[in-house]
């Protein structure tokens, strides 16, 4: 499928979502959708079997700040079965930094918006488990931020490693062997 045929396909889908189809430099199609249309899209764009993007390949974001709208969500949707691959883009202001998330659409999505929350500080709404991925819970600020300082100097308050003895692991092995 083209890339005009995909946008209007989704937009008789989604009435109201306006699909920009944008010329890209190698063979995978790209659009832009609205933030508001995310779920709406996704759940076609998985669901219908002419489209069948059954993999979410990639999650990730772009900061571009200065500019307004600053960020870019990209979506790498893979469908396997007709072997198209789909990148989705989302502007996103700085001021108002989220969207809808898509777990429940693509499971795989569940790390991947932790990540981009983590690293970039943009919100995932209805995430089941926003908790942060790779910075400590005690970390401030989001570090792939254009505007993120680059020269911090601070020792993350991390725990101390565990120390048991060989009897304490062993038995900690075995009670949860009966709890199973």
């Amino acid at each position: 499928m083209d890339a005009p045929s995909l946008a209007a396909s989704l937009q008789e889908a989604v009435p109201g979502a306006s699909i920009e189809v944008v010329p890209s430099i190698d063979p995978q199609t790209t659009i832009y959708v609205p933030r508001d249309h995310v779920p709406a899209l996704a759940r076609q764009l998985r669901g219908r079997a002419d489209l069948d993007f059954a993999l979410l390949a990639e999650l990730t974001a772009a900061d571009f700040w200065p500019r307004e709208p600053r960020f870019e969500l990209v979506y790498i949707l893979v469908s396997i079965r007709h072997r198209l691959r789909l990148r989705m883009k989302v502007r996103l202001h700085a001021d108002d930094a989220h969207v809808e998330t898509v777990t429940g659409i693509w499971p795989a999505a569940n790390w991947l918006e932790r990540e981009v929350w983590d690293l970039f500080g943009i919100a995932f709404d209805g995430h089941p488990d926003p908790r942060r991925l790779l910075m400590p819970e005690d970390w401030e600020g989001y570090p792939l931020r254009k505007d993120y300082p680059v020269q911090v100097r601070k020792a993350a308050n991390t725990a101390e490693p565990l120390q048991m003895t060989e009897a304490e692991f062993r038995a900690n092995v075995m009670r949860d062997r009966l709890v199973r």
